[in-house]
Formats: C-alpha cells, structure tokens, sequence
C-alpha cells in the first residue's frame, strides 16, 4: 500500500528510469540474482538524485512481486522528499510487459526509452566497482547487452521532417544556460563538471516555418537517445530501437562530421542535441532535446 503524504505539492518531482534483470551473480543454490534497480531522472542543475535497490528471489520475478516492490520504493521515496512519479522509463524490451502490468496496477505510465541516461550510469559503476566484489560474481556483463542485430533505418514520419535541417554546434557554456531559455517542448540532461567549458557540442536544427511546435511536439514523443553515423546517413535513434534516417551525408563531409561526434563522446560525455525552430533566421526555440551517445545503450 502506497502512503498518502498531505505535502506533495512540497516534495520533489522527477520521472524514474527502471531495469529488473538477472545480474553477474549465482547465489548458493546455483541461481542467477534478480535486482530491481530505480533512478530518478536527473535534473539538469541538480545533483540529488534517488536511487532505490532491492533484490528479487529467482523463484518470485513476476508482475506481483514487482508492484509490491514499486509501492514500497514510493513508500520510501516519499519519506525522502520525492513525489511519487507519473512515469517510468524501462529500456530492456524482454521485460516491458511485466513492468507494465505491475506500474498499470498502481496508476504509473510506462514509457519505451533509451532516455535513461541515469539509470545507465548506474549501471555502468554497479559493473565496475559493486558486481565484482560480491561473493558470486561471474564476470558476466550483463546490462546492457550489446545488440549487433540493428533495426534498418526508416525515413522519419511525415510530422518530424519539417521544412529543412543543418547540422549545427554549440559552446559547452552556451548549453549550460539551456533551462533559461523559453522552449515549449524540451528535455534537459546533467552536464558533468568535468567536460571542458569550451568544447563545441554537435547536433542537429530542424526547421518548420508553419509546423514546428506540432513537429516539437511529435519528435519529443519519439524519445530521441541519440544521432549516429553510419556510412553515409544520418541516424536518429529513439525508443527502445527505433532508427529513424534523419538524411544522407555527402560523402566528403561523412569524415569530418563523424569526428565530431566521436570527439564529443570521448571527451564531453556523449552529449548532443536537437532543435526544433521556425527558421534559421529566428533564434527562438520551439523544441530542444539533449542526447547522448553512451556506447551500446
């Protein structure tokens, strides 16, 4: 049972990224681990963020075990000061049917996303520096599997074309000041103190004289991870494994525009980003996404 809390309206609010799965460990009678791992989305100025653990016997992962899990997580969330979320981002697709049935039961929308840059993180230091250190460990890397059998890509919908595109960069210390900004659909990732202030972060503009807030809003609805190159094509990938050919790169610019993102991921935490504007000429935004490239996720 979820407690009711009287000041919610005072408690912090953030979505949660989700992932229960098997882990790099064999308990005494030979059975893989099973651990349900929370972490609220991060803020794009804030440092606080909650994290929940809790391990699955092998013999209960299923739907009910998790909602009892998912109550006692808010239950626990709110005493720290956390509302309890309206959404829940799971990235494995083998375990989105159990997630949805357990947050179904309890009211909390489940979202298809790789958008689960926290979660992810997390992950990736569990693997690191906490797996390897139980008694167990298999040495196994488990989350995320890499996935060599890719989706082709397809052109993107007819609402996410807009009139035109350019590649485009923007200052590290540009970027930072983001949350000022007046945008009507966005969504904003921590930057890592870190990264050098002056690198130049690449994306991509899309523009729409007569469309571009439904374009901003359709293209947010896509939950845009991440631009690659692959040959010659532009790719946007989103979802769980959508890609989407955002266009083809003339081949003697394809070097020096995947240079720019390799350089971006090797030295700026992956980062990137989308706009979505009326034109070039006009500097207000009606769409801004930050991504990032964060290996096989």
């Amino acid at each position: 049972m979820i407690v009711s809390n009287n000041k919610k309206s005072n408690l912090q609010k953030a979505d949660w990224e989700i992932d229960f799965y098997s882990r790099p460990i064999v308990d005494e009678n030979g059975k893989k681990r099973w651990e349900l791992l929370i972490s609220s989305t991060n803020n794009f100025k804030g440092n606080k963020t909650f994290r929940w653990e809790k391990i699955c016997p092998a013999s209960s992962v299923n739907s009910i075990w998790l909602k009892d899990a998912l109550e006692e997580a808010i239950n626990t969330a709110n005493s720290e000061g956390w509302d309890t979320p309206s959404v829940l981002r799971c990235w494995r697709s083998s375990m989105k049917t159990m997630i949805k049935r357990a947050a179904d039961q309890i009211g909390i929308e489940l979202i298809s996303s790789r958008r689960t840059y926290s979660l992810f993180e997390w992950l990736l230091e569990r693997e690191r520096d906490f797996y390897p250190q139980q008694k167990g460990y298999i040495g196994v890397n488990l989350a995320p599997p890499s996935n060599p059998i890719r989706n082709q890509p397809i052109p993107l919908p007819e609402e996410v074309r807009g009139d035109s595109w350019s590649f485009a960069s923007l200052s590290l210390n540009t970027l930072i000041e983001a949350d000022e900004w007046e945008i009507e659909f966005s969504n904003l990732i921590p930057i890592k103190e870190s990264i050098d202030k002056n690198l130049s972060i690449p994306g991509i503009r899309l523009f729409s004289s007569k469309r571009s807030l439904a374009l901003a809003a359709w293209l947010g609805g896509l939950e845009p991870a991440k631009l690659i190159i692959e040959g010659t094509q532009l790719i946007l990938e989103a979802g769980l494994a959508d890609r989407w050919l955002v266009t083809d790169v003339k081949d003697e610019a394809k070097d020096a525009i995947s240079n720019n993102f390799l350089n971006t991921k090797n030295n700026a935490d992956g980062l990137q980003f989308i706009s979505v504007q009326r034109s070039s000429e006009q500097n207000s935004l009606d769409g801004f996404w930050m991504l990032k490239d964060i290996g096989n996720f």
